[in-house]
């Protein structure tokens, strides 16, 4: 019986993914890139906003010599932020200590800002053609689920033992391919793996308990008014700060419903013509859940306080395309439909 490896480099070239964006490329930049968004990212969700940061950095030197705002405003609506901007530092990283050229071997690559073991070893692989092992979300569905392997040092250790002496782009695709299209989470097409006679799990019938799922802490309910300040057609908005939630994005400043009117006078030197509750909503975060109420804020007079630095008023019909996160962005395009209407 063929090996486990070169079982499924022979299946990735019958059926595996060939026409993504980022494969027929040997450009470590491409790759890195494709890799970043592609964590806790799924494929059709990520290829519109690789296309658009290519279109607008081409390479690692225009990417570090960019603004993190830019950014952040190109990354807006892909989620968990924080990979934008550690993919700005590492660009930055890559042209100020490596003269940008990218690190070939696997453990520099990992120092990188936002890169992680598995990345790392992508990126060495696909770029550079060293042999390396991934255990991304997919891998590791189908290493656990053929081998009954569980535990993160075993499945490590596994996935370094399997790596084949040639063809490790195929091999290192195939992993890939076969958890994201066959050996899914949910309802895997098991009749269609090519390695469903080896597979532990199939013949004990433990195809849902592998990989073991990691105990879910139930997730905390926060709860937040946003302020939906309009001045005519043009709405205010707060920078957050670079650490902790949505860091360096553009978002609608936040006060106690209670105190709206107060908070818009004395901290934002705004005062209100009237105040009206918009639909609330919930938005979720993988630790915890938001609970918003908007308040739609009428501006009668605004002073200078209100353009502090950090805050800024922005055309209604312009302020989606801003850095803003996907539920700010969201609640910007129905305003200004409304107001269009």
């Amino acid at each position: 019986m063929p090996d486990f490896a070169s079982t499924l480099v022979a299946w990735q070239r019958r059926h595996g993914r060939h026409d993504l964006p980022w494969q027929r490329t040997r450009d470590p930049y491409r790759i890195w890139l494709a890799e970043v968004m592609l964590q806790q990212t799924q494929v059709s969700t990520a290829t519109p906003y690789y296309e658009r940061f290519l279109r607008r950095f081409p390479g690692v030197e225009s990417l570090a010599a960019a603004s993190e705002e830019e950014v952040l405003r190109l990354w807006s609506g892909l989620g968990y932020y924080a990979r934008g901007r550690n993919l700005h530092r590492a660009a930055r990283e890559i042209v100020e200590r490596h003269g940008g050229r990218f690190p070939r071997q696997p453990e520099s690559l990992d120092a990188l800002p936002g890169v992680g073991r598995s990345t790392a070893a992508a990126i060495a692989a696909f770029a550079f053609g060293k042999r390396a092992a991934i255990l991304d979300g997919n891998a590791r569905r189908v290493l656990a689920r053929s081998f009954a392997a569980e535990g993160e040092k075993d499945l490590w250790r596994l996935a370094e033992r399997l790596l084949p002496k040639r063809n490790i782009e195929s091999y290192t695709q195939a992993l890939m391919d076969l958890g994201a299209t066959i050996c899914t989470r949910l309802d895997p097409r098991c009749d269609a793996c090519p390695v469903r006679k080896r597979c532990v799990a199939l013949r004990q019938g433990r195809i849902s308990a592998l990989p073991a799922p990691r105990a879910r802490r139930p997730r905390p309910l926060r709860s937040v008014t946003w302020l939906v300040l309009l001045r005519g057609a043009q709405v205010l908005l707060e920078r957050r700060p670079g650490a902790g939630l949505w860091g360096g994005l553009w978002a609608f400043p936040e006060a106690e419903r209670k105190h709206v009117a107060a908070h818009c006078r004395n901290v934002l030197g705004c005062e209100l013509a009237g105040t009206r509750e918009l639909e609330p909503f919930e938005h979720g975060f993988s630790h915890f859940r938001l609970s918003v109420q908007p308040v739609l804020c009428e501006v009668a007079r605004a002073t200078p306080r209100a353009e502090a630095p950090g805050r800024l008023w922005v055309d209604l019909a312009d302020a989606g395309e801003a850095a803003v996160p996907q539920p700010v962005k969201k609640l910007l395009v129905g305003l200004s439909g409304a107001q269009g209407s």
